[in-house]
């Protein structure tokens, strides 16, 4: 499905996020900020961006995804958990420029010669916005709820699956014991909220944190209001340690109608499209050259996939769901993505703005990024796939398959009604799998999670926001990922359990040497391909657009080529400078600069890895499920 993850599902990102532990890319970056004119102030109203009465100055982004909840412990989607990064503080951050990772909560962080204890020391500056101190009992309140309550282990659980012990021996120092050695310690993507705030919260599984205005945080922004499918509003934390944001107000509006939201970026309605996640290349072409208007493009964290329903579990083993049958087979899995030309998706549904899809893991990520061998490829071969079906069983009677049991064969897809891609991609499977005599149905929905999480589906349209450390979207396939109950929101992505993949798993969460750890990473990812589970349509381009008549300048991540929504960090939407600011600073403290004014960025671009620290990995919150 699409988080964050850091991120994140259905274009959450657990990017949820939701939230993945990572090594560290230190990625080689030429300095690229975006930069434009000036204007008046912008209006703190979702209806409407410009000067307000009062002077405050409001940054609004059109986005197309709802929240899926505001609590840290639940939420997936992409949007969830990057709002969670501008209420929450993380132990450590990510520097916008190559990835490398830097303080965030924690200011250092030591391992014991054993690597089973970790020492952080938690700085001493950083406050809650209702004027109470955050300390390391805060951290340690936060990482034990989600070891001992199976609700708050929802969205980021598979980052403390191998803590033994956790403590805060003073408000400053923060200890945690682990069963075994984790190769990710000094990447724990999890949000740290206020334990006198949340430690009154009766059922953790069933709180989405959207009751009580403002939300109690410590991160760039407070959460002042929500209205659900229309918008989330904040308010730039004044006491924030690294230094407040330049936008007194920031606001995400939901659009269900892509169309709608950039419509509304043209009248200067808002500030910020993002798309669903990005913007369709007919309106990225509409909108460059349109005064005002910057569009800004570089290399996607994502990947669009299809996935199959492999048969829905609980943890015990309890099945659920109404999946079809045919899909048990892996012959049956693997003749639907022979059949899948991807070379034509590209070019007419993305119109050149995606990179043809193999790995697991989108090519940015060049560590990690892997691809089939020659003889492994299941390339566009619809010959090669009538045959492996007629081996299934599934031979052609007239112009349809049918079964052993002379049921035609029909397939379902889950698709998300606001993505344009999701319907477009879907019209070309109904007339390729229809000529090899599938029948197929796509159900296009606002809201796909209902379905797919009662295992209601036999395929569906898939996304994931992938971070630095894949840690986050590998573990989503692993069997503790499963829900406890049938139909119950858990970790997983697509019911996937299997022994191998969990052993690879676990083999690379324990593998501090980053070479043999990513070869490890590859080896998961072509026991993915070849079991048909996945099939990685391709990896979109982050496209999107701002009003440069609002916005100065904001900051991309990476800096060279990067995204500006879904970021590892928060560092964005703090950064960004409003049309007007005169200003040197953008909004103080490291890592959050802004420069000249630089053209946009259109070359898909492969970022090489600079080098590769070992500060360990973390979670997407998915994004993501960013």
């Amino acid at each position: 499905m699409d988080t964050p993850a850091q991120q994140d599902r259905h274009g959450r990102g657990r990017t949820h996020h939701r939230r993945p532990l990572r090594l560290l890319l230190a990625a080689g970056a030429a300095a690229f900020t975006l930069t434009a004119g000036l204007a008046t102030p912008l209006n703190p109203a979702p209806e409407r961006a410009k000067a307000a009465d009062d002077g405050k100055k409001v940054l609004t982004v059109a986005v197309a995804q709802s929240v899926d909840s505001l609590s840290p412990f639940l939420a997936q989607r992409l949007l969830s958990t990057s709002i969670h990064r501008l209420m929450y503080e993380y132990l450590t951050n990510y520097d916008p420029k190559d990835n490398h990772t830097i303080p965030g909560f924690a200011t250092e962080w030591e391992p014991s010669a054993d690597k089973l204890t970790w020492t952080y020391t938690i700085r001493s500056d950083s406050t809650w916005s209702d004027g109470e101190k955050a300390t390391a009992a805060d951290a340690a309140f936060t990482f034990n709820k989600m070891m001992t309550d199976e609700g708050a282990a929802t969205a980021n659980g598979s980052f403390v699956g191998n803590f033994k012990k956790v403590t805060a021996p003073s408000p400053t120092k923060l200890v945690i014991e682990l069963k075994k050695p984790q190769a990710t310690m000094a990447a724990l993507d999890v949000p740290i909220v206020p334990e006198h705030i949340w430690k009154d919260v009766d059922d953790y599984a069933k709180f989405n944190n959207d009751e009580t205005f403002p939300v109690v945080g410590n991160g760039p922004f407070v959460l002042t209001d929500y209205k659900v499918d229309q918008y989330v509003r904040l308010k730039a934390n004044k006491t924030f340690w690294r230094g407040a944001p330049k936008f007194d107000e920031l606001v995400f509006k939901t659009y269900k109608d892509q169309d709608a939201a950039v419509a509304a970026l043209r009248k200067g309605e808002v500030s910020f499209v993002a798309g669903a996640p990005a913007l369709t290349p007919a309106q990225a072409a509409s909108l460059k050259g349109e005064k005002n208007i910057k569009v800004n493009e570089g290399p996607g964290r994502r990947f669009f996939a299809l996935a199959t329903n492999p048969g829905a579990q609980t943890k015990d083993g309890e099945k659920f769901g109404d999946g079809n049958k045919a899909l048990l087979d892996q012959r049956v899995r693997q003749a639907l993505f022979l059949s899948v030309d991807r070379k034509t998706i590209i070019d007419k549904v993305f119109q050149g703005h995606a990179v043809e899809g193999e790995g697991y893991i989108p090519p940015r990520f060049s560590t990690y990024f892997w691809k089939p061998s020659d003889s492994q490829k299941l390339a566009y071969d619809p010959e090669k796939a009538a045959e492996l079906l007629d081996e299934a069983g599934y031979k052609l009677k007239g112009d349809q398959r049918v079964g052993k049991d002379g049921k035609p064969l029909n397939l379902r897809i889950l698709c998300h009604a606001t993505d344009p891609n999701d319907k477009a991609v879907g019209k070309y499977l109904k007339e390729w799998w229809g000529e090899l005599g599938i029948g197929l149905t796509v159900n296009c929905l606002d809201d796909v999670s209902v379905p797919w999480y009662a295992g209601e589906y036999d395929l569906a349209f898939d996304g994931w926001s992938v971070n630095p450390d894949p840690d986050f979207v590998l573990g989503i396939h692993t069997c503790a990922a499963l829900p406890a109950k049938a139909k119950e929101s858990a970790a997983t992505d697509n019911f996937i359990c299997d022994k191998t993949y969990d052993e690879l798993y676990q083999k690379q969460l324990a593998e501090y040497d980053p070479a043999k750890r990513a070869d490890i990473v590859k080896q998961m990812q072509s026991w993915l391909y070849d079991s048909g589970y996945m099939n990685i349509l391709g990896y979109p381009n982050a496209v999107e657009a701002y009003r440069t008549d609002q916005i100065k300048s904001i900051q991309t991540m990476p800096t060279a080529a990067g995204n500006i929504y879904g970021q590892d960090g928060y560092w964005s939407w703090w950064s960004a400078v409003p049309a007007g600011d005169t200003s040197e600073a953008s909004a103080g403290g490291d890592s959050g600069s802004t420069g000249a004014v630089i053209g946009i960025v259109v070359a898909v671009v492969v970022l090489a890895a600079g080098g590769i620290l070992i500060a360990m990995r973390r979670r997407t919150t998915a994004d993501d499920r960013e």
